[in-house]
């Protein structure tokens, strides 16, 4: 995530020392986590928070786009469930759509558009 957010965001993190701490101690080997981890790195970068309502997920690819992840419906209900009120992720098909009102969609194509969304 750190090389694709240098290569396709310039951001200049070759020269950082980087460190992540996950709540609990938890391992994360769900690519699905890419996004997440990018916008708190980015976050960090730029010392803007992320909404703490928001949800994000979505696997990014070394191009920089955001890939769709594996049940983007079932977590989208569960994330409604647990109080989040955003959702950043890369656009659903029609079978992923949940209907769901409440939580509010932001489209995460690349990670050109969550550098815009974080600037």
């Amino acid at each position: 995530v750190l090389a694709v957010l240098d290569a396709r965001g310039g951001l200049g993190l070759g020269g950082c020392d980087v460190y992540l701490n996950v709540a609990g101690g938890l391992k994360i080997a769900d690519p699905a986590a890419d996004l997440a981890v990018a916008a708190a790195l980015v976050s960090s970068l730029n010392q803007r928070p992320v909404n703490p309502r928001a949800v994000l997920f979505g696997e990014i690819a070394l191009s920089g786009e955001v890939r769709p992840v594996a049940q983007a419906g079932a977590r989208l209900k569960e994330s409604a469930k647990l109080g989040f009120l955003e959702a950043w992720l890369p656009r659903l098909d029609k079978s992923e759509e949940t209907g769901i009102k409440r939580v509010e969609l932001a489209d995460v194509a690349s990670l050109v558009d969550l550098l815009a969304a974080l600037a």
